[in-house]
């Protein structure tokens, strides 16, 4: 096989991510605009030069569009996990590291960031009933992998033991997150924020590690 046949799947996906991200700038741009209830599929796909058959082919719904954002976050977790235990680094630990870094960042995911385009598409997500349902799908997408990471490293093994771990380092990652949007949505900026975002982590992660005081 030439070394352009080999590279051809490559080109051809990274045109697709092109497009599929093409057509969630224009789609999210509309919806920022009008709301998303008012905005048609037929509308997004002819702000985007597309036809709906061609939209369709790309985001099955239409509020795939939007959380098209979190992509990229759905197995995040799970991939940290595995890359961390490569290094020889615990789960807790990789996940942990990772989640300061993200604080240091700016990571919209993490809640610290106070980009007015950001504030505008959490607004977006939030305040529409069907984006969170939609969302929910993705926590729940997001919490399976991770539990699959978690199982796969382990010595035990334990399919339920892993879902239970996943499905509390998931939720608290979430809460971490809504605690710092809530805290810039009333007003506060990033950095101000910042400090009580990273005790925030260790406190979280510590409860993760020795368990609930409860």
């Amino acid at each position: 096989m030439s070394a352009e046949a080999a590279a051809t799947p490559g080109l051809r996906e990274r045109k697709k991510e092109r497009t599929r991200q093409a057509l969630s700038d224009a789609a999210v741009a509309l919806f920022l605009e009008r709301g998303f209830d008012a905005v048609s599929v037929a509308e997004v796909a002819a702000a985007a030069e597309v036809s709906k058959p061609t939209l369709f082919r790309y985001f099955p719904a239409k509020e795939d569009l939007v959380l098209h954002r979190f992509a990229d976050h759905e197995d995040e977790s799970a991939r940290v996990v595995t890359a961390g235990r490569r290094a020889g680094t615990a789960p807790l630990d990789a996940l942990s590291a990772h989640l300061l870094d993200g604080l240091a960042r700016r990571d919209p995911v993490t809640g610290l960031c106070d980009h007015p385009s950001v504030l505008a598409y959490l607004r977006l997500l939030y305040g529409t009933p069907a984006l969170v349902g939609r969302l929910h799908a993705y926590r729940v997408r997001s919490e399976t992998a991770l539990a699959d990471a978690l199982a796969a490293g382990a010595s035990e093994g334990d399919p339920l033991l892993a879902r239970l771990a996943a499905g509390q380092i998931v939720t608290v990652l979430r809460v971490l997150a809504e605690e710092n949007t809530a805290r810039i949505a009333a007003g506060e900026t990033a950095g101000a924020v910042e400090a009580d975002a990273v005790a925030a982590a260790g406190l979280a992660f510590r409860a993760l590690r020795e368990g609930l005081p409860y």
